[in-house]
């Protein structure tokens, strides 16, 4: 989403637009800065509250890391990102630059959120995971209502990092 934003930005501020490009400029300024805020602490508790009942990973269970979730929701939603961005190009015409900077603020909150739950993972050393039968019946939101709560494995267990990145080793000499 936030390169989409910077792209859409971009390109919107070849268009004078009606308010001009200064007006467009700092209004998307503002809206960056409140889309970044309300995404990044939207829903917060339902994350710290799945997190803190998170339950030892059973032997049987299928996980599935957030990184994953996120790629599978965003292939399907990729229209709706397409048309967000399409509005932001859009938009441009009226205020230059300001619909890109409210597209690149809402990636820049999830970008803030992902690392907060990143933290919380290194703060309490376990990774958390969605068991993938919730996480199908949710339409592939990982803290959704059906949801009841996280998986936890150690971080020392697996090759993740906090985060559920790739864990980088060392190479041996």
């Amino acid at each position: 989403m936030w390169w989409l934003g910077v792209f859409a930005a971009g390109i919107g501020l070849a268009v004078p637009g009606i308010t001009g490009r200064r007006i467009g400029v700092m209004a998307g300024a503002v809206l960056f800065v409140v889309a970044a805020a309300v995404v990044s602490y939207r829903g917060r508790k339902r994350y710290a509250a799945l997190a803190s009942s998170a339950v030892r990973a059973g032997k049987h269970d299928v996980l599935q890391d957030r990184a994953v979730s996120a790629r599978n929701w965003r292939r399907g939603h990729l229209w709706w990102l397409l048309l967000a961005f399409l509005a932001a190009l859009g938009s441009a015409f009226a205020v230059p630059a300001a619909g890109g900077m409210l597209l690149a603020g809402c990636g820049t909150g999830l970008w803030l959120k992902a690392a907060w739950l990143g933290r919380r993972e290194q703060a309490g050393d376990a990774l958390l995971w969605v068991r993938v039968d919730w996480l199908a019946a949710n339409g592939g939101r990982p803290a959704g209502k059906t949801v009841k709560a996280y998986r936890s494995t150690g971080i020392a267990a697996g090759d993740a990092a906090p985060g559920g990145a790739r864990r980088r080793t060392a190479a041996l000499v």
